[in-house]
């Protein structure tokens, strides 16, 4: 693949990754979190799975039913359940700047739990992005951020930064991995959802763009790059830069939201994506597997 092909292909992922917290902030404005993101989880997934079943990979669901049930709980109801929730509480660049932690608890998890070596670039990284937290809670003191939604955004980080492990771990096809979680666990949220915050949804013309640009870019899109840079060798050059994508976010929300950024979230984030790049660029744990995602 020309070099040119390749740089675009990463461009367009980070830009993809970083654009889809404003557009899911939108579409919070008109619909229940859990139900927005059960939604755009299960056409998203129905779309991977669209195209896993096109190129002819094989499901295997009977050899690995217990894999999807653990990707599912963590991937999509932990991770995508979770997300809703922070981004509905805090600002969207500020809700990347703090789930883009997973590739910081990543690199640290995968020693215990993979049996990775750990070296001290993702410890001192781990040591930054704990260290932004501290900053960002200041904001939270001082009333300018939810620390519920901080909560929420931590938790997040930690349930994808678990179902990265699992992934690593799971002899399952790369696009089923995605397209069967996904599409699972997207129902659980829909069901789960209207149960406890009701399943009111304004269709006004912003929040059916909001929802297919999640949904269509912001899922299905970027999960083909990812899988197409994966395939032709890329996604560790990809993972390396990954760090941008908060930083995206946060321009974003600024711009088109007219989210305040605050001298101690600007602090903060920049420790936050400073410690993500510390541990993205070792080779050994990089979220080439992990799958990145918004």
């Amino acid at each position: 693949m020309p070099e040119g092909r390749r740089t675009a292909m990463i461009v367009v992922l980070i830009l993809a990754w970083g654009s889809t917290f404003a557009a899911v902030k939108v579409g919070l404005d008109h619909c229940p979190p859990l139900l927005f993101g059960g939604v755009r989880s299960v056409v998203g997934g129905l779309l991977v799975m669209a195209v896993a079943v096109r190129l002819g990979r094989p499901a295997r669901v009977r050899d690995h039913a217990r894999w999807y049930a653990v990707l599912t709980l963590f991937n999509v109801i932990g991770m995508f359940g979770l997300q809703v929730l922070a981004i509905q509480e805090l600002p969207s660049g500020l809700a990347a700047v703090l789930i883009y932690l997973q590739p910081v608890l990543t690199g640290v998890l995968a020693g215990p739990l993979l049996g990775e070596r750990v070296g001290r670039a993702a410890y001192l990284g781990l040591g930054l992005g704990f260290a932004g937290i501290v900053a960002v809670g200041v904001g939270a003191v001082d009333g300018h951020v939810s620390a519920l939604g901080i909560g929420y955004a931590l938790a997040t980080a930690l349930s994808w930064s678990l179902g990265t492990i699992a992934v690593k771990r799971a002899p399952v096809d790369l696009w089923w991995a995605v397209a069967l979680p996904f599409t699972l666990g997207g129902v659980v949220l829909c069901v789960v959802g209207p149960a406890l915050e009701g399943a009111t949804i304004d269709w006004t013309p912003a929040f059916v763009a909001a929802l297919a640009y999640s949904t269509l870019i912001g899922t299905s899109l970027s999960w083909a790059l990812w899988f197409l840079l994966i395939a032709t060798g890329e996604a560790t050059r990809a993972a390396a830069v990954i760090f941008f994508v908060p930083l995206v976010s946060l321009v974003i929300g600024a711009v088109f939201l007219h989210e305040t950024l605050h001298a101690t979230l600007v602090v903060g984030a920049a420790l936050v994506v400073l410690g993500v790049w510390l541990v993205n660029r070792r080779p050994a744990v990089s979220t080439d597997e992990g799958r990145p995602t918004a």
